[in-house]
């Protein structure tokens, strides 16, 4: 687990700036709000606010990314004021709450933006059942945010927006087909508020002052994931890295005693933990997300063991509410959400080949670089959601090893491409009549592959040697051997993720 977090590929230090930017960003925002005389708890919720801008808002284009970000108080601040008008009134809160979870989770149907704005409102609700906002406090929250934003922005767009020196990125939306409950991000929705439900009223049990943890981790188990059995993955995950967490709390945040200049520099390395592990392990973000919490709870004053207990309980009740819903409510299986990114990768490695085809022979607007750019943002979300068949935990080995297998052939079909994309960026290569056979047995072996169980014509695995000594016929070949390889674990036996 260290070594994923810490020792993972970074290409372009693109993980190692997003965290660095996030602590100045932060940094910067909270420095302003004690400038400004704001309060503590005001200054929190402006660091909050402009943590959450620059983690939240992942849109492909800096454009976009700043359309977003210029909508976030347009959604957060309304909602900080129906949590501090409904402070006083249990009932109404609690409803409002899970309103605020369903809406968030059915904006994800709006893309990168959806997803952002919903997070954002769920966050600021609550932000305010951790500080315990009153409509009293209002002018002064709504200053902080604004500022803290304002900095952020800053910071991001200007002082350094790296994101101009990169290639735009390929924005990968998950399959949202059909209508009504048919389409996942409404089943998600209705799964998400049913299990806050049940963490609100079960957390409300253990503590009526800390219950919010409890519906903060189901809602954030039910975030960047779609199938139950990526729910019940990262729901373990979530309470792993709190325990670890709660432990370096004890050893760290409760000796301090909220000391300002050591507790400020801990959040500091905290934030880079959460930047820094977010894209390659959740228990790591959530390691760091806790002891940040610990360490602004000694700030406030309130921190002791067993409020960290509480912590670790209240967050198992959340995940096993996150559980509960996606294994009873409209469940989406691994089965469904994998069958459709491995087909989605398919047919990006017949367009790689396509378009690689293409400029091979001759044409000016052909790019394959682009598609070998998707394809790897379609095999990550691949890998995501054969993270229950291939967790070190998953008991079915049959379907653990023909997950594994699907994967690595994948991976060599990702490395053919790449290769074959180098070989026709090259300007002297020149157009081969065998390369028109070699593509329509990719096209063929993809077809093949993506057809209806019963329509599916059995390939032969050694039907074609590779005899070819050109780089790209090479490529092609190998291409070819491993998607008909594919045809093993995908048809030959079902599908690759039989029913979890």
């Amino acid at each position: 687990m260290l070594k994923r977090a810490f020792i993972a590929p970074d290409p372009g230090r693109v993980r190692l700036r997003f965290a660095s930017r996030a602590v100045l960003g932060i940094g910067l925002a909270v420095v302003l709000c004690g400038l400004a005389g704001h309060s503590l708890a005001a200054t929190i919720t402006g660091g909050l606010a402009a943590l959450l801008a620059l983690f939240t808002v992942t849109d492909p284009t800096v454009r976009g990314q700043a359309v977003t970000s210029a909508f976030l108080p347009v959604v957060g601040l309304p909602v900080l004021a129906l949590a501090a008008g409904l402070h006083a009134q249990p009932a109404a809160r609690d409803l409002a709450f899970l309103a605020v979870v369903g809406a968030g989770v059915y904006a994800r149907r709006w893309g990168p933006r959806g997803h952002s704005l919903g997070v954002f409102a769920f966050m600021t609700f609550f932000a305010a059942q951790f500080l315990h906002t009153v409509p009293g406090q209002l002018p002064e929250l709504y200053a902080a945010v604004l500022l803290s934003l304002a900095a952020s922005s800053a910071v991001r767009f200007g002082l350094w927006c790296y994101e101009r020196t990169l290639p735009a990125p390929v924005a990968v939306a998950v399959p949202t087909s059909g209508t009504g409950l048919a389409r996942i991000t409404t089943r998600q929705a209705v799964q998400a508020t049913v299990g806050a439900a049940f963490a609100l009223a079960a957390g409300q049990a253990l503590s009526d002052q800390r219950w919010y943890w409890a519906v903060g981790a189901t809602w954030w188990v039910f975030v960047n994931t779609t199938s139950r059995g990526e729910t019940l993955v990262r729901g373990f995950r979530r309470f792993l890295g709190t325990v670890i967490g709660i432990v370096l709390g004890l050893l760290v945040a409760v000796p301090l005693h909220g000391e300002p200049v050591a507790t400020a520099v801990i959040v500091a390395v905290s934030v880079f933990g959460i930047f820094y592990t977010a894209a390659v392990s959740y228990t790591w973000m959530m390691l760091a997300v806790t002891v940040m919490a610990s360490m602004l709870y000694g700030l406030l004053g309130l921190l002791d063991p067993a409020l960290l207990a509480l912590r670790a309980t209240e967050t198992a009740v959340g995940a096993l509410g996150a559980v509960l819903a996606v294994l009873l409510v409209l469940p989406v299986t691994t089965h469904a959400v994998t069958d459709a990114w491995v087909e989605r990768a398919l047919r990006c490695v017949h367009a790689c080949t396509a378009e690689a085809a293409a400029r091979l022979a001759g044409s000016p607007t052909a790019d394959p670089a682009a598609r070998v750019a998707e394809l790897e943002q379609i095999l990550a979300r691949v890998r995501l959601s054969l993270a229950p068949l291939v967790h070190p935990l998953a008991p079915m080995k049959a379907r653990k090893a023909r997950a594994r297998h699907v994967l690595a052939l994948l991976d060599d079909c990702a490395r053919e491409v790449r290769g074959l994309a180098s070989v026709a960026a090259d300007p002297v290569a020149s157009h081969d009549a065998r390369l028109a056979a070699a593509c329509w047995r990719v096209e063929a072996a993809v077809e093949a592959l993506t057809a209806p169980p019963s329509g599916v014509r059995r390939a032969d695995p050694q039907a074609s040697a590779i005899t070819e000594t050109e780089p790209v016929l090479l490529h092609l070949h190998a291409l070819e051997q491993a998607l008909l390889q594919l045809a093993v674990p995908l048809n030959g036996s079902g599908r690759v993720a039989a029913r979890v």
